[in-house]
């Protein structure tokens, strides 16, 4: 029996792949099209930025500014020039041409919280990214800029995905290619528009950019009448860190806190929305004893400089329990887990040495513990310490918790606020 209808149909879908795969090259060259065009047209406006040590002339940083006004003020990171705002009798920063020559940049402000800087030299650009505000839905293509791995000026290509959820400091979404020296950089759509500043990356195409919001904010204030730099930008940034510091501390382990079970106690769990929660357990018939594990914290930290971070909130527990072990071996085991070594590591010239403290203590509900407080204070910025709480549950002899707090640049202020809320939390089912 005649069918013509299969005919049709396979003349229709062979109809269909044939347009798509004449498409797909089509698509392919309108995208490398509009990419060139941005690059055409935009490149100029950004600039290689270096940071170099006085007395070796050696560069020690490198990184991506773009202008935003006819004035010259550029716009970058500040873990760009962190290292001269921390030591600016011995480094420099310096914009650097394509030929290789070297101008110098003066910092004119910095927003430590949300990683900005603004500078500015003696070159007046001819044009300048703009910083009105793009309506951006998520999927929009974005265009980044800058100079990865001191490569020379490179263009990626990327999707806007929207703000990030859990994270205490604004940041957006960007799946592109953000490599190192693109740090600063601007990331536009396809008419110039800025969408955010090149900051961060995980890796695999996940890229973080921060808002424009953020650089509006900063260059409005430096291009106000009557504005000067601060005297000290070491001063300003410790300004920044108390002021930022205590708004998110404010109410946190305070009122009624959300709470997590585990074994016979009760602990405190995720303690504001910015926080990420995980669990673990280790159990098996070979073990001696059983662990589980409750981790919760930040993603988002402060750059300060080096390997020293301000924002750092993460709190941890630990449930050991044993039906094999006797008192003195489950005691052994217990006091081993306890007195492990969780203080983080920093460089000498910014942080000082540890300083602990240890005491058996009884909270509001009359839980016995075992604790221990280490504070270190920041060297350059004023009254900012970091501190590790650590705390043991005492009274049984087959199950114990071992619960620590971890701060980092906070006043001594809220070390003792926020360590004496958290023991308060840390109680018997």
């Amino acid at each position: 029996m005649h069918r013509p209808f299969p005919t049709l149909r396979r003349l229709r879908t062979g109809l269909l792949v044939a347009s798509v795969l004449a498409a797909a090259p089509v698509a392919a060259q309108e995208s490398r099209t509009t990419a060139a065009a941005v690059f055409d047209r935009y490149s100029e406006q950004v600039v290689k930025i270096q940071v170099v040590e006085a007395g070796s002339a050696a560069r020690t940083t490198t990184g991506t500014g773009f202008y935003v006004s006819v004035g010259g003020h550029i716009v970058t990171n500040y873990h760009v020039v962190s290292q001269l705002v921390h030591d600016p009798e011995r480094y420099r920063v310096e914009r650097v041409e394509a030929g290789g020559a070297t101008h110098a940049l003066e910092v004119l402000a910095v927003d430590v919280v949300h990683d900005l800087a603004v500078l500015r030299g003696e070159a007046r650009p001819r044009r300048h990214i703009s910083l009105a505000g793009a309506a951006v839905a998520q999927g929009n293509r974005l265009y980044s800029l800058g100079h990865p791995s001191d490569l020379g000026l490179s263009i990626v290509e990327g999707t806007y995905n929207g703000l990030l959820r859990h994270t205490l400091y604004p940041k957006i979404h960007f799946t592109g290619s953000i490599n190192p020296g693109m740090s600063g950089g601007p990331t536009i759509t396809e008419d110039g528009r800025l969408v955010g500043v090149n900051v961060s990356t995980a890796g695999n195409q996940v890229s973080f950019l921060v808002p424009t919001d953020r650089v509006q904010a900063l260059v409005s204030r430096v291009l106000a009448p009557g504005y000067r730099p601060p005297a000290s930008f070491l001063d300003e940034v410790g300004k920044q860190v108390r002021a930022n510091q205590d708004v998110y501390l404010e109410g946190m382990f305070a009122g009624t806190p959300k709470t997590v079970e585990l074994g016979p106690y009760r602990v405190a769990t995720e303690p504001a929305p910015f926080f990420r929660c995980w669990g673990d357990a280790q159990r098996g018939k070979e073990l001696p004893y059983e662990s589980v594990d409750h981790q919760c914290y930040t993603d988002d930290y402060l750059f300060i400089a080096g390997d020293q971070q301000a924002g750092v909130v993460s709190l941890s527990h630990q449930l050991i329990s044993t039906r094999t072990l006797n008192a003195p071996r489950f005691f052994s085991l217990y006091t081993g887990i306890f007195q492990r070594d969780n203080t983080p590591s920093g460089q000498e010239e910014h942080v000082t040495s540890w300083r602990c403290g240890t005491r058996n203590v009884r909270n509001g509900s009359s839980t016995p513990l075992r604790a221990v407080l280490c504070v270190r204070r920041y060297r350059k910025l004023g009254e900012l310490y970091d501190a590790v709480l650590k705390v043991a549950v005492l009274g049984r002899r087959d199950t114990g918790l071992v619960s620590t707090l971890t701060l980092s640049g906070v006043s001594f202020e809220n070390v003792d606020r926020l360590t004496n809320r958290y023991l308060e939390q840390v109680t018997w089912r």
